[in-house]
């Protein structure tokens, strides 16, 4: 819980005319939380949420340093209110929507201002206060659980604690204030947060650059949901957060999903990684990928090999096509063994000697502890599909896995010795603790051995690991493809013991990734060409996006719903998932430089070079006013369209068609001339499906069809590809005959 802040003037001035009744009504409602009042002071239209247990929030829509604020007209309906406003600094126009039932009441308003002549805007106050009951700002506390940082989601979610008055998810739609970083040059990261009693979003200061007299923009376009229940603990705060953030992003415009041809991009990315000798270095007899186009000077990582390897094969499986490239990997995997600690390294033992030590990972025995367990993970999931080498290397690395989960009472620091498990860096920062999310990815593993094996020690020690991480509360995010195979081992223990802790702690895991989105569109600078719709950030600070650990999450987010399939999945989840695997299919390619305008790459690069021809994604994207592509050209992102085909395209007809989803689905079974699936999610939204006809012979006559629509009609995109629009949460059967 933060420290309660001190109070700025501005806050002090609105609170203190609502105090002392110097606000005039312009409207009233009755709220199922509550009452709401739209109210004009001379600076500010506001609307106060009178809450039933003596708590006041108080929403400032619109706001003129001028103080000379004059109402031209207002309507207010059962929707709610409609108001223009008039100032010596130009004219507002303020919408707000009222919704509500039981459990949860909605509120969204949307100011757009006018300026009369160019204007700068050095300050702009926070659109929330929490007051007592008669406006003070005494005896009330908040505990802040979520608020935005970079350009992450422009949210701030709390509950109100003192009095015990309910639960707030507040939503900036940050995409309505593009025009206006367009024009003042400013950036919408870090714009929503709590300094409380101030909450909420505050328009970036804008003073090199005006806003244009006459031009009409959007000042603020936020959600908010309420409720009165306030959660108890970390589990029920997670679940909290993502009932109201479903409830929101049902309300939430959203952009549209462009189709990309997978099947052609997985050819090129495999004669790329075939042919491009940037990507390769060759030692002591074997070929092995560098982790990034031309980097020669780092040592093969066991972690890159995986990476690549692991997608290529699932590929291979699902067009029954042989790849040159996996017999190419798998013959250098033994090298990484060393028989003497019983483990996989991350570095190539070979080569060891290139390591510089410019960082803390780059020196001898040197383990990053969740890079331990990743390759683990990877060759768990080989061996688990029949692969020989992988599940020996894997049996033959785990009771060293186990070792030092035990050594670090499974609490595991950032850096460590393999040899001497000597702590080398206990704490991601100053307070914070090691590598969180890692007691979860251990777990997957054990889980993994547990079902090659059905050794009931590996269940136990996946137990083990699960309950060292309870008391970490809402902030288990580190890394975020770990957290959301984290989240998938907590649901398989779930299953496997009926222990409902499992299942909370699935949905704790869920829920940080949710808090580490960009649920809005950054169109301003370079952030304008590449889609940031619902893009999850790598890392817990992470100021860019990036493809590889997106890839993973996206895989792991779809074996979660696959081992959710039959059991009552908490409907938000559902929703969400599917949403963040549609946008994911969606905005992937366009990490590829082949897809981005050549100046919004960097011209220099940390690590090797870019190759702007070349198909490998670079590692980083950045939104806004920064250029991409600084870290380099991720060869061990390449996998991905690799992990896309088998997991949304489906061969109809010997291979004559193909169909795709952008949805998760489930439950796939042929009969005869007929394929039969599940569409994940919720039905409240839609997928698209794809029909292409690839091979050879007479077109067919195909049919589509919902259980809960009928027989669906086909549609046409901007390219006149045909396409089908299908409810989520329901079952699909495709027919087709000549």
């Amino acid at each position: 819980m933060k420290e309660k802040n001190s109070v700025s003037p501005w806050a002090i001035h609105l609170a203190d005319q609502l105090a002392a009744k110097k606000a005039s009504v312009v409207a009233e409602k009755q709220l199922t939380s509550g009452t709401l009042q739209a109210l004009l002071t001379n600076d500010s239209l506001a609307v106060k949420v009178q809450r039933k247990r003596k708590a006041e929030l108080v929403f400032r829509l619109a706001y003129t340093p001028a103080a000379d604020f004059e109402i031209k007209n207002s309507e207010m309906d059962e929707t709610g209110l409609t108001c223009t406003l008039k100032s010596s600094l130009g004219s507002y126009r303020v919408t707000l929507a009222i919704q509500g039932d039981k459990a949860i009441d909605t509120l969204h308003y949307e100011v757009r201002f006018t300026p009369r002549m160019n204007i700068a805007v050095p300050f702009w106050p926070k659109d929330i206060l929490l007051l007592r009951e008669r406006g003070t700002f005494d005896n009330v506390q908040a505990n802040i659980h979520v608020e935005q940082l970079g350009m992450r989601s422009g949210v701030v979610y709390f509950s109100i604690e003192k009095p015990k008055a309910g639960a707030v998810l507040y939503l900036q739609n940050l995409t309505a204030l593009n025009d206006y970083c367009i024009d003042t040059g400013a950036s919408l990261a870090g714009t929503v947060n709590a300094s409380w009693p101030e909450f909420g979003f505050a328009l970036p200061a804008a003073t090199d650059k005006p806003l244009h007299a006459g031009k009409s923009y959007i000042l603020s376009d936020a959600f908010i949901a309420l409720t009165d229940q306030v959660p108890g603990d970390q589990f029920e705060v997670a679940k909290q957060f993502m009932e109201l953030l479903a409830c929101l992003y049902l309300m939430l415009p959203k952009p549209p999903v462009v189709y990309h041809d997978y099947p052609s991009t997985a050819e090129k990315v495999m004669r790329a990684l075939a042919e491009h000798k940037g990507c390769w270095a060759h030692h002591h007899g074997h070929d092995y990928l560098n982790a990034y186009v031309c980097d020669y000077d780092t040592p093969p990582e066991i972690m890159v090999q995986l990476a690549v390897l692991l997608p290529v094969m699932e590929y291979a499986d699902w067009s029954d096509r042989g790849s040159e490239l996996i017999a190419i990997l798998e013959s250098g995997l033994s090298k990484f063994y060393d028989a003497d600690l019983r483990t996989v390294h991350r570095w190539l033992p070979a080569a060891v000697q290139q390591l510089d030590g410019s960082e803390e990972h780059k020196k001898p025995l040197v383990m990053d502890s969740w890079y331990l367990h990743h390759p683990l993970l990877n060759f768990s999931r080989m061996a688990l599909k029949g692969d020989k080498v992988a599940k020996d290397l894997f049996m033959k690395s785990l009771d060293y896995a186990i070792k030092v989960a035990k050594h670090f009472d499974y609490k595991w620091p950032v850096f460590y010795k393999m040899d001497t498990l000597e702590v080398i860096k206990a704490e991601t920062a100053p307070g914070q603790g090691g590598e969180k999310d890692v007691g979860g990815i251990y777990a997957h593993v054990m889980l993994q051995a547990w079902e090659l094996t059905r050794e009931k020690a590996y269940l136990e020690e996946a137990q083990r690991a699960a309950k060292s991480m309870v008391s970490d509360g809402f902030d288990l995010f580190n890394q975020a493809n770990n957290t959301a195979f984290s989240a998938g081992a907590m649901l398989r223990l779930w299953k496997e013991t009926n222990d409902p802790l499992y299942l909370d702690m699935g949905y704790l895991f869920l829920a940080n990734i949710f808090k580490n989105v960009a649920l809005w569109e950054c169109r301003y600078g370079y952030g304008s060409l590449f889609p940031l719709f619902f893009a999850v950030f790598p890392l817990n600070d992470a100021p860019y996006t990036a493809v590889y650990e997106e890839a993973e999450v996206f895989a792991a987010m779809h074996e979660f719903l696959a081992q959710a399939n039959d059991t009552p999945l908490f409907r938000p989840s559902a929703l969400l998932l599917a949403e963040f695997i549609r946008y994911a299919v969606g905005r992937m390619p366009y990490y590829y430089p082949t897809l981005l305008p050549t100046d919004m790459l960097a011209e220099k690069v940390k690590t090797g070079e870019i190759d702007r021809q070349l198909w490998v994604p670079v590692e980083d994207i950045s939104s806004g006013w920064d250029k991409s592509g600084t870290v380099g050209q991720e060869v061990y992102g390449a996998g991905f369209p690799f992990t896309v085909i088998p997991r949304h395209y489906i061969q109809l007809a010997e291979g004559a068609y193909l169909l795709f989803i952008d949805y998760p689905f489930a439950e796939y079974a042929v009969k005869n001339q007929e394929v039969h699936i599940k569409v994940l999610g919720d039905e409240r939204l839609h997928a698209s499906v794809y029909i292409f006809k690839v091979g050879k012979g007479q077109p067919l006559e195909i049919e589509v069809s919902g259980k809960r629509q009928g027989a669906l009609t086909a549609q046409t995109d901007e390219d006149d590809r045909v396409y089908y629009q299908v409810q989520g949460d329901q079952h699909l059967t495709i027919k087709w005959q000549a």
